[in-house]
């Protein structure tokens, strides 16, 4: 019987683990191994090493793209996990209509990233753009917005966390909803007030999705490209260059496959490294 049960259960996960092997160990294990090649994705593969991960240290347009990211990182994941926490609070009201408001700010993570960047594309359009014509008729200042190598990145950032905050917003708002309202009720009673309340009630026992959130943010902000794609190619000037975007361009468009698969090592690498430090804090801030 007992057999027979595990047999029943490894039937069951069969299909998932056969998916994984075939799109996700096997390419992992095949990006390793032409990360040591000079394959360009055409002709045999050669061995050469460690030159593809020297080449990349000595490559200026890499080194920018990790300091292009690791700008937008330190922009991104902050706005966008405040921004989430408070308004899954405010969200999480019990109030006429609240269930509206929600499904309102859940709609942009149904929305392709693709299709909503060619709006927000519009949208900062520098001369037909929706965004100037409003600071026009209210004698603001406009801006170059993505065509500005000092704007294009913050640009970038305000679209991706306006995307991001749908999916982070249910995700504080399920675990708020897990909080009973006795601890409020008594803290109320203590004569703790609305700030006191969300500073030393609420964000403590949301401390492990913050976690969560904050995880899913570095990974996600590492690893963007829809947007960059999109909206800037990597320009004006490579001030928007991210690798993952760089990776892809010398994988497909300049057919260094070995090349480009050291680059998505090392990204790999940092992105483990960030997150493995980041848990470690978050572990003993919890303790």
């Amino acid at each position: 019987m007992k057999r027979k049960t595990n047999l029943i259960g490894w039937g069951f996960i069969a299909p998932a683990m056969i998916c994984f092997v075939i799109f996700l160990l096997f390419p992992a294990i095949m990006a390793i191994y032409l990360s040591f090649t000079s394959y360009n994705g055409f002709t045999p593969s050669k061995f050469i090493g460690l030159d593809n991960y020297i080449r990349s240290f000595q490559d200026p347009i890499f080194l920018n793209s990790l300091k292009n990211v690791g700008i937008y990182v330190a922009l991104f994941v902050p706005i966008v996990v405040i921004l989430s926490f408070l308004l899954a609070v405010l969200l999480n009201n019990k109030m006429k209509g609240i269930k509206i408001f929600r499904i309102l700010f859940y709609l942009p993570c149904l929305t392709s990233a693709v299709a909503s960047s060619m709006v927000w594309k519009w949208l900062m359009n520098p001369s037909e753009g929706l965004l100037n014509q409003i600071f026009r008729l209210l004698h603001i200042p406009t801006s170059s917005w993505l065509n500005n190598s000092k704007t294009a990145m913050i640009s970038i950032v305000i679209i991706c966390v306006w995307s991001a905050l749908a999916s982070n917003i249910m995700i504080y708002l399920s675990a708020l909803q897990n909080v009973p309202d006795s601890v409020y009720e008594s803290a109320e009673l203590d004569g703790a007030g609305p700030i006191r309340r969300l500073v030393s009630i609420t964000f403590p026992l949301v401390a492990p999705t913050t976690y969560f959130v904050i995880t899913m943010a570095l990974i996600g902000a590492f690893q963007v490209f829809d947007q960059v794609y999109v909206l800037t190619s990597g320009g004006p000037a490579n001030s928007t260059t991210v690798p993952l975007y760089l990776i892809y361009t010398n994988a497909f468009k300049e057919a260094q496959v070995g090349y480009a698969c050291s680059q998505a090592m090392i990204l790999f690498l940092l992105i483990m490294a960030i997150t493995l430090i980041q848990r470690k804090y978050n572990k003993e801030s919890l303790i």
